[in-house]
């Protein structure tokens, strides 16, 4: 009995849905974890304060296509990391908000305080 390319369809197509829908769920579940898990390790960590210089700052700015009825346009997002350089050479590197970042000042010297990898402040001295 020929199942012809109706019945193959008809036969793939959900198999195909259900492996596509799978995965969607699948890193939407991981993302989730993920953020819980770096929030959880962050809140346990040590809220450290140490002597560091603002060693560089970079921009990682997102642009976002969409077509919409016909309409093109585009949106952009913009993530803001400082490197801090701390006693004994060591290199940490986080993300801020655009305030802080426009208020850093590269070879700033001052005292950073973090807690695992969330950043919480930065005093020049």
């Amino acid at each position: 009995m020929s199942m012809g390319m109706f019945g193959l369809m008809d036969t793939l197509f959900p198999i195909m849905f259900f492996t596509i829908f799978a995965i969607v769920i699948g890193a939407f579940i991981f993302t989730i974890v993920r953020g819980i898990t770096t929030w959880h390790k962050n809140n346990n960590s040590p809220r450290l304060v140490v002597n560091a210089i603002v060693a560089d700052k970079h921009e990682d700015v997102s642009v976002h296509h969409h077509n919409d009825n016909g309409m093109s346009h585009s949106t952009s997002s913009t993530s803001y990391y400082v490197t801090f350089t701390v006693e004994g050479g060591e290199r940490l590197v986080f993300q801020v908000d655009r305030q802080e970042y426009g208020y850093l000042i590269v070879n700033d010297q001052g005292k950073l305080t973090f807690q695992g990898t969330r950043y919480l402040g930065f005093d020049r001295e």
